[in-house]
């Protein structure tokens, strides 16, 4: 993801974007390019409300963002009803609690008008019927044709979202491709859930 976003530079190789080689552009610039992200570990904007972290996305997102304020929040309101937050709108953010501070991520992300989506664990930490409501959400941002690239390790969402399937163990890809596939693989199997005892 930081590869991706451009919060990380790559030590060697190329970073391509539509076709065009990215390494040498700026996050904020690959935000403008339309390329949004969650992170794992989640940091709102303190002492604004709800409404105000989700319109700095709208702000400095694809194609330079909104120019003025009030239609920046907007977007806002609107990325906060999306993904079920909008009776938030007032709250300060840093008092959500986890579950609302992933979603309060996806609306940010979401405020940027990204072309491609990328989602780090959104669901870590999340019950059942939590999870469920992400992988919803999710599917609500694919159906609007936007791409969606996730890093997770809850298997009930890798199965519900996917169309395609990479899995790497300390560093190196293991397997790559359709999610049966995949999931089936026994090396992937046995990285992830430990060797049978005979």
């Amino acid at each position: 993801m930081s590869l991706l976003s451009g919060t990380l530079a790559p030590t060697e190789g190329e970073v391509y974007f539509k076709g065009q080689p990215i390494n040498a552009i700026p996050a904020y610039k690959r935000a403008r390019l339309g390329i949004g992200r969650t992170f794992q570990i989640m940091r709102p904007f303190p002492g604004l409300s709800v409404l105000d972290n989700v319109a700095v996305g709208a702000l400095f997102g694809r194609g330079g963002g909104e120019k003025k304020l009030r239609v920046a929040r907007e977007k806002a309101r609107e990325c906060l009803d999306f993904v079920g937050l909008g009776r938030h709108i007032e709250q300060r953010a840093e008092e959500l609690g986890g579950p609302d501070r992933k979603r309060l991520e996806l609306a940010k992300a979401l405020a940027m008008q990204p072309q491609v989506l990328l989602c780090d664990e959104v669901m870590a930490g999340l019950n059942l019927t939590e999870i469920d409501e992400v992988i919803e959400v999710i599917r609500k941002v694919r159906s609007q044709g936007i791409s969606v690239l996730v890093i997770e390790h809850v298997i009930k969402a890798i199965k519900t979202l996917s169309d395609r399937i990479m899995v790497l163990h300390h560093g190196e890809k293991i397997a790559d491709g359709a999610p049966a596939e995949v999931l089936a693989n026994q090396t992937v199997v046995e990285a992830y859930l430990g060797k049978k005892r005979a």
